[in-house]
């Protein structure tokens, strides 16, 4: 009976990539601390049939290593400005986590200077040579790189706001993890929608939208919002300079980019929370769960009810996440 069980779970895992479809997949920043674990992950999933590699540095060596793994993706590194082009030809989904890592001391959004010019000149690319791929940015302050990423691809008449991402689902995965701690749960049985931007205060868990339903009393639930929002710094406090959460987020990268495939396979009934273009809030951006499709976004599912605790986050949240959207704006405006 087990290995019957086995073989019937097996089946409905490869059947998607095998009879269905073939993805191209590109991780931008391969080589780095983020983009190694991430490209081992999308190694491993039947989902996946190519696997395009780039970064300034490494990159061979990462994709030789990769492709001696016995999973069906096919491994290519490029490295350098010379040969992102050819990174990115016929790519279906590109995950971007270029860029520089916090520092203990550091805000998300002191890495806007650096970060800031790498997102621009790689949707630059994605934009000449993908026009029509899914966009997953992973760079920091996500609050920012989303709009310049989509401030770029406008610039080039190939914006769609279905299929530009900010990827929060390091949030949503913590959220998760965080309450199944407190309450003794399965934290894989646990959902916590999380919506608003992706930093600090920005970051706001509905847990009274939790599945299965959860309570805390007025302390806990504020402590426990708290530590949702500052994660981030928990992790870059701990690693001492040595970087910022990238295990996490290489899993949080992979999750997101799955559950992307799975809808573009056609699997229906797939939710996701992201940062993206919105008309939810007064802000231009604004992450919510999202129904995906086959051609990125099929449906806002808005807020939908939240509590009055949640509502005073929300508000408090407008100010920072309307000042890193301008920032992000004005920085392709004024771009050379």
């Amino acid at each position: 009976v087990l290995s019957k069980l086995f073989t019937e779970s097996l089946i409905t895992w490869f059947k998607p990539s095998f009879f269905w479809h073939n993805a191209k997949v590109a991780v931008l920043g391969a080589s780095g601390g983020i983009g190694q674990p991430l490209s081992l992950l999308l190694k491993n999933s039947p989902l996946v049939s190519e696997l395009s590699l780039y970064d300034i540095a490494h990159t061979p060596g990462v994709a030789a290593d990769l492709s001696h793994i016995e999973t069906r993706a096919t491994v290519t590194g490029y490295m350098g400005a010379d040969q992102l082009g050819a990174a990115l030809k016929g790519c279906e989904v590109v995950v971007i986590p270029a860029g520089v890592p916090r520092k203990p001391g550091m805000t998300r959004d002191d890495l806007f200077n650096t970060n800031a010019t790498i997102v621009a000149t790689l949707a630059d690319a994605c934009a000449r040579h993908c026009p029509q791929a899914m966009i997953c940015i992973i760079s920091n302050p996500v609050n920012s790189t989303i709009p310049i990423t989509s401030e770029v691809m406008k610039k080039h008449g190939v914006y769609n706001p279905n299929r530009v991402f900010g990827v929060t689902t390091l949030d949503i995965v913590r959220a998760n993890a965080f309450v199944a701690e407190l309450k003794g749960l399965d934290p894989a049985r646990v959902n916590v929608p999380v919506v608003g931007g992706h930093a600090g205060k920005t970051i706001i868990p509905l847990i009274s939208q939790c599945t299965p339903k959860v309570e805390f009393p007025t302390d806990q639930l504020s402590a426990l919002t708290g530590r949702i929002q500052e994660a981030g710094t928990e992790v870059v406090k701990a690693k001492a300079g040595a970087g910022s959460a990238t295990l996490s987020m290489a899993y949080a990268g992979a999750r997101f980019t799955f559950s992307l495939l799975d809808a573009m396979n056609g699997k229906e009934g797939v939710v996701e929370c992201a940062f993206v273009r919105s008309e939810e809030t007064e802000c231009k951006y604004f992450s919510t769960p999202l129904l995906l499709g086959k051609n990125g976004i099929e449906k806002n599912l808005g807020l939908g009810k939240i509590s009055a605790f949640e509502e005073k986050l929300v508000a408090e949240a407008m100010d920072e996440l309307k000042g890193s959207i301008k920032k992000g704006e004005d920085f392709v405006a004024n771009m050379k």
